[in-house]
């Protein structure tokens, strides 16, 4: 699978510029995964040596385009489950022409848009053209593209799932998307032919094939800082899927590499 989305700064309480964006922690995922994989993210130029560190860490897994500007979010943690974030610089819209210079080589792509603009509709069915199967990050259905304290709403344009295979949610991105309680109904009407619905340690509910089924979490880890958990699951379980796996298998394996990963954060918390 080929992940595509734009590089993030992230101020994480205050500290100093931390790399962020779902190219940041999904080739964790690619990694644990195996197979064939490849992250193509956009950011400024001037911002690249941020990110030297992860490009020596996944080596030629992950590719850096330039881009005009970099997104870049403040993260405020009141604990590990609760945080504010504000918009601090809005990244980059990829356009059909990025695409092409991108030039994924798998048959899925997984969208990881951190804004509502990151990817319109007219990119995604330029994927589709091309033949590729779309999995996306529903946080760019919700994350509205204006600078200061994030705002989210339901209000995204209706075609902007119709070249989508595999929805993710977060439980408070699909409160959001759903008006209310995220039900059967809701994932009917989205039209989108298999959705995750994430919760956390209580693990995530899979609509698929006219059905809904719980997968519990590998396990609980609790008091840790979660930023990144929703990128790897999703990345680690498109791979699953991409690889010919199950949904409830591959929800499993995201799982475990979610649980695994928040467990090094919470031993080096205490170390």
């Amino acid at each position: 699978m080929t992940v595509l989305g734009n590089l993030a700064i992230d101020i994480i309480d205050g500290a100093p510029p931390s790399p962020g964006g779902c190219a940041s922690f999904a080739g964790v995922a690619l990694q644990v995964a195996g197979g064939p994989g490849r992250i193509i993210a956009m950011g400024a130029q001037r911002d690249h040596a941020l990110f030297d560190e992860l490009r020596a860490r996944f080596g030629t897994l992950l590719q850096i385009l330039p881009s005009e500007r970099t997104s870049s979010f403040s993260l405020d943690y009141d604990d590990a489950d609760h945080r504010h974030m504000g918009v601090r610089a809005i990244g980059p819209v990829w356009t059909e022409a990025d695409i092409e210079v991108a030039d994924p080589a798998t048959t899925w792509v997984h969208l990881a848009p951190l804004l509502r603009t990151d990817f319109p509709a007219a990119t995604l069915a330029a994927l589709a053209a091309r033949g590729h199967r779309v999995a996306y990050d529903g946080q760019g259905l919700v994350r509205v593209d204006q600078l200061g304290p994030l705002v989210e709403d339901r209000h995204f344009p209706a075609d902007l799932l119709a070249d989508v295979d595999i929805l993710k949610l977060a439980e408070d991105e699909a409160v959001i998307v759903a008006d209310g309680a995220f039900d059967a109904s809701t994932a009917e009407r989205l039209g989108v032919a298999e959705i995750l619905v994430t919760y956390g340690s209580e693990g995530c509910d899979i609509y698929f094939d006219g059905a809904v089924q719980r997968v519990p979490a590998a396990w609980r880890v609790l008091d840790v800082q979660t930023t990144g958990a929703g990128d790897m699951f999703t990345t680690c379980y498109v791979a699953h899927r991409a690889a010919g796996h199950d949904p409830h298998s591959a929800a499993q394996a995201a799982s475990a590499l979610v649980a695994g990963e928040l467990d090094k954060r919470a031993h080096a918390d205490r170390g």
